[in-house]
Order: structure tokens, then sequence, then C-alpha cells
């Protein structure tokens, strides 16, 4: 990959699994030697969900709902084909192919290793992972395979309108076949936690931007100011989980590889799903390549949010999300990578 692609990325992106591993350390530290610390935030607590780390979860999604121009989907009839690529492999395929893939390894492969309880946790975790598709990472690594930014915008803002009507039926479905009870009502009410609430902020701060101050500013000037706040916003949030989650990380640590399997397994399978459909339509390069990036990556933010507020800080389920994490960037930089390698089997974009 370039250095000009790299660009793309910014510091924190760039070494976003490096900082995910230092955060680990540190939290784990805390739980070890100041416990107080996550005793004392864990008092800030209702209806199950942490005060301080939804604050922080508002900082990380906030400013990606801001980027979404929910007026490009007036072009969503432009190019369908690609779209329903997108829709397709997002809401009927990747839920079903992480729980099947997880399923096999938690509790087939990894069925010595990983006592039968842990494994529900991480299973309902992998699922979280597998019903949220990214909403704004996809901008990273759609400039990164010079996909069609235009294009990128309307596949991010009806995924994000799909979430808030599938992410809920599909997650509650898949755990209950997974034997994990799930309040429907405890459910619903993260989505609009962590989805509604920063979903309409962002829209109604990007209007009144934009009204008040045009366009180019809030692209240029505006937009900017917000750089590296959701990553910062995140890696809070992970030193909190994991000061929380010490217990089990240092008597499980080669569970953290164990998860990262499956993981990593589920998101180049879903990238080529979504590639090779989009090869066969004959789609460009440039509606292919974020066609199968916004597949392949989660919104992990959403998935953290939600194990969060379904199970609690301490439990396994939000430890399995956080690895998604973790495995996130240096697996689709390399998909990043194939993607720009097999631009030849597209034809040319006109």
């Amino acid at each position: 990959m370039s250095k000009d692609k790299l660009q793309g990325i910014s510091f924190f992106e760039k070494f976003l699994s490096l900082w995910v591993v230092l955060c680990m350390i540190v939290g784990v530290l805390i739980g070890k030697f100041l416990p107080a610390i996550p005793d004392l935030l864990g008092q800030f607590e209702r209806a199950n969900v942490s005060i301080p780390i939804a604050i922080l979860i508002w900082v990380m999604i906030y400013p990606m709902m801001m980027k979404v121009d929910f007026q490009s989907i007036k072009d969503v009839g432009k190019n369908p084909k690609g779209l329903f690529v997108t829709w397709i492999t997002n809401w009927l395929i990747k839920p079903f192919t992480m729980y099947g893939i997880a399923v096999f390894f938690f509790y087939v492969v990894f069925k010595a290793i990983i006592p039968s309880d842990l494994a529900k946790d991480y299973l309902a975790g992998a699922v979280l992972l597998g019903a949220a598709p990214c909403t704004a990472m996809v901008f990273v690594w759609s400039h990164l395979t010079m996909g069609n930014p235009a294009y990128t915008v309307v596949q991010v803002a009806t995924n994000d309108l799909i979430i808030l009507v599938a992410f809920t039926p599909i997650v509650a479905f898949l755990l209950g076949v997974s034997g994990v009870v799930v309040p429907w009502a405890t459910l619903l009410l993260s989505v609009v936690l962590f989805v509604v609430i920063p979903l309409a902020a962002g829209i109604l701060t990007r209007l009144w931007v934009i009204k008040n101050k045009g366009e180019e500013y809030f692209n240029n000037s505006f937009i900017p100011k917000f750089n590296n706040i959701t990553i910062l916003g995140l890696l809070l949030t992970l030193v909190i989980i994991f000061s929380f989650q010490g217990d089990v990380i240092l008597e499980n640590p080669l569970h953290i590889v164990l998860i990262a399997v499956p993981l990593t397994i589920q998101t180049c399978l879903i990238f080529f799903v979504a590639y090779l459909a989009a090869k066969a339509l004959r789609l460009p390069h440039n509606i292919a390549a974020p066609a199968g990036m916004i597949g392949a990556s989660n919104f992990f933010e959403l998935a953290v949010a939600v194990a969060i507020a379904l199970f609690g800080t301490t439990s396994p389920v939000a430890l399995a999300t956080i690895v998604g994490v973790l495995v996130e960037v240096p697996v689709m930089l390399l998909l990043v990578i194939i993607a720009n390698n097999t631009i030849h089997w597209f034809p040319s974009h006109k």
C-alpha cells in the first residue's frame, strides 16, 4: 500500500490494534492494582447501562453520524445493483454466517479449551458484531481502495436506516437460538440510546452547521475538529471495560486469540462474498470495493455499546466484541491490499 493511501487513515486509526492492546494492558493493571477505580465507576449505573461508558460511546458515535449525508438517498436508484449486493450481504448473509462460524469454533473446534458457559457468551458477542455492519470506518476503507465516495455515502446512509429496524430482531433471534435470553425492551433501549439519539443529533448538527456556515465550512473546517475524538472515546471506553475484565483476561489469556480466529475468518469471507458478487454483476471496482468493505468491517462501537447494556461491563460478551476491535484494522488493511491488487478483475469505470 502506498504512503499516499495510508495518509487516508489518521495516526490513531493506523495503529488502532496497537492502541487496543495498550488499553487492554492499562485496563487490566488498573483492575488488578487499583480496583477502587472500577468499583467507583460501577456505582454510576442505571438500568444496566454504565453512565460513564454511555457518555464515551456517544462521544464515539456522534462524530460519525454527522458525516452521513442522508440527502444522498435520493440517488439510491442510479446504480441499484451495488446497493443490493450491500444489503443482501449485510443483512441476509453476514449475521448468519457469523453465527455459524462462531458456533463451529466455540462449540466444536475449541470445545476442549473454552467452557460451555463462556462459549455461549463469546457467541453472543460474535452475533452482536455480525449484526452491526460498518458505518464510519468504511469511508476510510473506501478511500484506500479508490471507491466512489458519493456511492459509499449512499451505501452507508441506507445501511444506517436498515440498522434502525433490522438490528434488534436479528440479534434477538440469533441470541434466542443460542439460548441467551435478551429482553426486547433492553435491546430496543440500546438501539435508541446508541443509534437513534446520536444519529438524530448528528443529522441536526449537520443541517444546522451547513445552513449557517455552508457545506464547505462543514466538510473542511467543522468535521476535522472531531478527528480522532471517536478513536479517543473508544480507547477510554476500552480502558474502563478492560479494568472490569481484568480477572477474565488474566484467567483466560488464550481466549483472546481463540475469539479472534472466527472473527477473522468471518471478515474475510464476507468481503469475498460481496466483492465476488459485484464482479459477477460486472460492477466497476470503485463500487465493488466499498461494497465488500462495508460488510466485512463492523460497527464495533455499536456492538460494544449493546454488549455492555445487555450483559454488563464485566461480561465475557463485552470482551468478545472488544476482540472485534482488536482484529479489525489489520484484517481490513489486508483486504484493502487484496482489493487494490485485483482491480484488473473489474471493467474500467467510465
